[in-house]
């Protein structure tokens, strides 16, 4: 089946920047969402760096795993993957690096401390799985056939 046209168009880093945008300017606009000052405080610093490291370092870990294998990091071609890589960080999320996007927008909406601004999290998800994960499913599952379908059985998408 050959992908939607709407399949790996936008770089997920793009999206990812286009959450964060949106997520300051819903900030802005609803003061009544406020929870805390942007910032404000230790604890506010602390779990925004904490979640924005996390997710950073698992995207930086799904990035190693696939230099290891030698295959593509690139979101825009999964057809040129040259391996399926099941190992590392891989055992546990198929997609780390998506994962480690969501974290770092999870820590700037803590840093925002604007409930509005959380609105975009399941966005960026759905944003995600519709126009970048399952088309590049289903580019793996037509690469890999079987050994795909395994994997998948196995390890959860957003875990």
């Amino acid at each position: 089946m050959p992908s939607p046209w709407y399949a790996h168009k936008i770089p997920p880093p793009v999206i990812d920047a286009a959450c964060a945008a949106l997520m300051w300017q819903l900030a802005r606009s609803v003061p009544a969402g406020q929870l805390w000052p942007p910032g404000g405080c230790a604890w506010v610093w602390a779990a925004a760096l904490a979640l924005a490291a996390a997710g950073g370092t698992l995207a930086l870990a799904g990035v190693w795993a696939f230099a290891r294998s030698r295959t593509t990091v690139n979101p825009l071609a999964p057809q040129r993957a040259r391996a399926l890589v099941t190992g590392g960080v891989y055992r546990y999320t198929r997609n780390p690096m998506y994962l480690g996007m969501l974290l770092a927008l999870a820590g700037w909406a803590v840093w925002l401390g604007n409930a509005a601004a959380l609105l975009a999290l399941p966005l960026f998800v759905a944003v995600l799985n519709t126009l970048q994960i399952r088309p590049e499913e289903a580019a793996l599952r037509a690469r890999f056939g079987a050994d795909y379908a395994r994997y998948a059985q196995r390890v959860r998408r957003w875990a």
